[in-house]
């Protein structure tokens, strides 16, 4: 899942990065509140984490600004403040759930997770396709020959795969949804990371491969498929 993380503080925003990636999350930091808003409005993202006090436009605005364009993304609000009074207003204004600074990463995780799984449309329980279990809290997949864990790109992969079963998802949108708009990866870290899901698919002795259709690009089959 891809999230957007707002938060001016670079050191801050740097020690987040790695907390959401270390958890499988994909993430893409913005360091002000116009970039936050221009990149919410690409509708790419799986939730945000915004910072209220930010450049050029704080957290409620950009929050504001995206409910009033019909943008239903959950957002998470991040503040050093802690009056009630703050907390309603982000409330009010479309907020999810509110986070007050300093807090505990653990609670950060679990916060995340709570307003993911409120959504309608997202669910966070294990995927299945075929012989294949995709576990999303222990990060790995499960078939016929024992269970095999997953690196981090490797399990965002194969969940946007499992996600949408006959559907060929290209390598520029592997790059896009997983590595970020500004990563300077190309579509080669795509392929090596394909290969190695390949490998550990066929060490579970399971039926299902990773098949690429030219031209269009990769999804999962079974073999006899």
């Amino acid at each position: 899942m891809r999230l957007l993380l707002a938060e001016d503080e670079k050191m801050l925003s740097e020690a987040l990065v790695a907390i959401l990636e270390h958890s499988h999350y994909s993430v893409d930091p913005v360091y002000n509140g116009l970039d936050a808003y221009d990149y919410l409005r690409t509708g790419n993202y799986d939730g945000a984490v915004l910072d209220i006090m930010m450049p050029k436009m704080d957290g409620v605005t950009v929050l504001k600004k995206i409910r009033s364009e019909g943008i239903t993304i959950p957002v998470l609000l991040l503040t050093a403040k802690s009056e009630i009074d703050d907390r309603v207003e982000g409330l009010d204004a479309g907020a999810d759930d509110y986070l007050t600074k300093p807090f505990d990463s653990k609670e950060l995780l679990a916060r995340i997770r709570s307003m993911l799984r409120r959504q309608p449309e997202m669910n966070l329980n294990d995927l299945t396709f075929s012989d294949l279990t995709l576990n999303r809290t222990g990060f790995t997949v499960q078939g016929p020959g024992g269970t095999e864990k997953l690196s981090n790109k490797e399990f965002q992969m194969l969940e946007l795969m499992m996600q949408r079963p006959g559907y060929a998802i290209s390598a520029e949108l592997f790059l896009e949804k997983i590595w970020g708009f500004e990563t300077e990866s190309d579509v080669n870290v795509v392929w090596v990371t394909l290969s190695g899901l390949r490998k550990k698919l066929a060490k579970l002795n399971s039926s299902v491969q990773i098949k690429a259709n030219r031209g269009i690009g990769y999804l999962l089959k079974e073999n006899d498929a």
